[in-house]
This record gives structure tokens, C-alpha cells and sequence, in this order.
């Protein structure tokens, strides 16, 4: 907290709002970016494609085995 409070001090162009500077600097919940937003989408789409992709190396897997 001291190490935010002194950036605050130190910046050279001060932040309409104290606060939201140091929810920013502490890493509390702050508005949202769309770029997060998108790349947790991708995230999630990449995860499922993933399991996916094992669900059907198993069964290739097992296919190989009988013969």
C-alpha cells in the first residue's frame, strides 16, 4: 500500500480519481477491458477443443491397439 501511495505522489500527472488509481495499482476489481474480455473467450474455446482433441486421441488410441 505505501509503494502505491507513493507512485501516486510521485506521478507527474495526477488521476482524476485517487481511489480507482490505487483499485488499479492493488489490483482490486477494476471496469472490465474488452481485450481481457476476448482473450478469456479464446481461453475457454481453446480448453474445449483441447478435450476435445484428447477424447479423440483415445479413441485413435484404442483403435490402434485391436489391430
Amino acid at each position: 500500500l505505501f509503494a502505491v501511495l507513493v507512485a501516486l505522489y510521485e506521478e507527474p500527472e495526477k488521476p482524476n480519481s485517487a481511489l480507482d488509481f490505487l483499485k488499479h495499482h492493488l489490483g482490486a476489481s477494476a471496469p472490465e477491458n474488452p481485450e481481457i474480455e476476448a482473450l478469456r473467450l479464446e481461453v475457454a474455446e481453446m480448453k474445449e477443443k483441447y478435450e476435445a482433441v484428447l477424447e479423440e486421441n483415445k479413441k485413435l488410441k484404442t483403435k490402434v491397439k485391436l489391430y
